[in-house]
């Protein structure tokens, strides 16, 4: 099986936990997912990437608060274009010296299109930027507006909506793209969030969840394959219990059926089934959850692989009469 691959890579994937994040060491960690996208390549799989962009987004929110006497502050949207522009850049680089400059790359900005009714603009929940005191939150809560929480003890963020990802304003132009042969890179950060103000398209202060974006564009662009790249080889239930098991290969029904038993939390693993199911009743092929490195070999698998990560089929009979 080939077709349209729409790849997840997540932001955290490149700055790790506990790194600096230096050009250096995000190049590093570009590289590593670059050599997983060349080996799609060369099975044959139309690309498209899309990536997080959370501690990319958080490193400049604490740049922009410590020059905000220097520099004009900058909203997040515009946030949220300036770090899409700094790892399209760093992506394409790195799949460019991955294939040896066989395959054209282009990175583009994603404009991704939300609902100002979505319940998510009611209730704040995505935290983003630098820690601050009681005192200060209430500062920025009367002079600026912004809704803060308290975060484990560790004190007060910024909260800002998260809202579903209803389409792409690019999507012509990502098609064209792909069509033309290029490995696209786009929807950072689960792209730059737009709405309608009277006839035009305005930037929303906002944060679309990145694998939810990557379910859409897959949709919309038909694609065969949904690859969502994370930092463990396969999806578990009953985590952390003696009963915990590796899921191998399931259908919808049964990822749905995970997810409504509470096996994913929302702050982990369910983001990614939820896109996946919803990719896969969008009328796509093949979702995958797995770590960069065995992304290929899990779309290569057939029947439950003990090898390969894990793999969610629209039917199970379905797979099997066509393998």
């Amino acid at each position: 099986m080939t077709g349209i691959a729409v790849v997840a890579l997540g932001g955290n994937a490149i700055i790790p936990a506990g790194e600096a994040g230096t050009y250096e060491q995000q190049r590093e960690h570009a590289d590593a997912m670059a050599a997983s996208i060349r080996e799609l390549l060369d099975d044959g799989w139309r690309v498209v990437i899309v990536h997080g962009n959370g501690p990319q987004v958080g490193n400049l929110a604490i740049q922009q608060e410590r020059a905000r006497d220097a520099v004009p502050e900058m909203p997040l949207f515009a946030l949220d274009a300036m770090t899409q522009g700094q790892l399209g850049s760093l992506i394409a680089i790195a799949v460019y010296r991955a294939c040896g400059g066989r395959h054209p790359v282009v990175g583009i900005l994603s404009h991704v299109i939300v609902d100002l009714a979505d319940p998510a603009f009611e209730h704040p929940s995505k935290p983003i930027g630098p820690f601050y005191s009681r005192s200060e939150a209430a500062g920025l809560a009367a002079t600026r507006g912004w809704v803060l929480v308290e975060d484990s003890g560790r004190g007060y963020r910024r909260v800002v909506p998260s809202p579903q990802p209803l389409g792409f304003v690019e999507i012509r132009a990502l098609r064209c793209l792909l069509d033309a042969g290029h490995v696209v890179v786009a929807d950072g950060g689960g792209g730059i969030p737009v709405a309608r103000r009277g006839a035009v398209w305005d930037g929303v202060d906002a944060v679309i969840d990145k694998d939810y974006a990557a379910a859409e564009l897959a949709r919309q662009l038909g694609a065969d394959a949904l690859v969502l790249v994370t930092g463990v080889e396969a999806v578990m239930v009953d985590f952390g219990t003696p009963t915990q098991r590796r899921l191998g290969r399931i259908d919808v029904a049964d990822a749905e059926r995970h997810l409504s038993a509470g096996q994913f939390p929302e702050g982990s693993m369910g983001p990614k089934v939820r896109a996946a199911t919803r990719f896969l009743r969008g009328g796509g092929a093949l979702a995958v959850i797995t770590t960069a490195s065995l992304a290929a070999p899990t779309l290569r698998a057939r029947g439950d692989d003990p090898t390969a990560g894990t793999r969610i089929v629209a039917a199970l009979d379905r797979e099997e009469a066509s393998a």
